[in-house]
């Protein structure tokens, strides 16, 4: 089974702007919070993040149902909870996806 090319772009753009939103919480909203008292910017920042979360593990998960091999679907899942991982594993992803779409646009006869 393949995953549809717009699920693939999806996952790969929400996990992105997750990875990036980690690195506002981290490099940004915490400083605020901690060196200039404004709780507020982890508030927001810190919201965001979390749905962006989710939403990476949503999409995950549909990407797995359609086809996504399990391994790839894990790691994938587990990168979004370390810094930095969401942008290693969409270099693994776009991988996955243009080795399929070669597969694809090559069949073995």
């Amino acid at each position: 089974m393949v995953v549809p090319s717009g699920l693939m772009r999806v996952l790969r753009t929400v996990g992105l702007i997750e990875g990036v939103s980690t690195l506002l919480l981290f490099c940004v909203a915490m400083p605020m919070k901690y060196k200039a008292g404004m709780d507020w910017a982890v508030s927001y920042v810190g919201m965001a993040h979390g749905l962006l979360f989710i939403l990476l593990w949503l999409l995950c998960a549909a990407a797995w149902a359609k086809g996504l091999p399990t391994k790839l679907t894990l790691m994938t899942m587990i990168g979004a909870i370390l810094p930095g991982g969401p942008f290693f594993m969409d270099f693994k992803l776009k991988r996955y996806e243009t080795e399929t779409a070669a597969a694809a646009s090559h069949p073995v006869v």
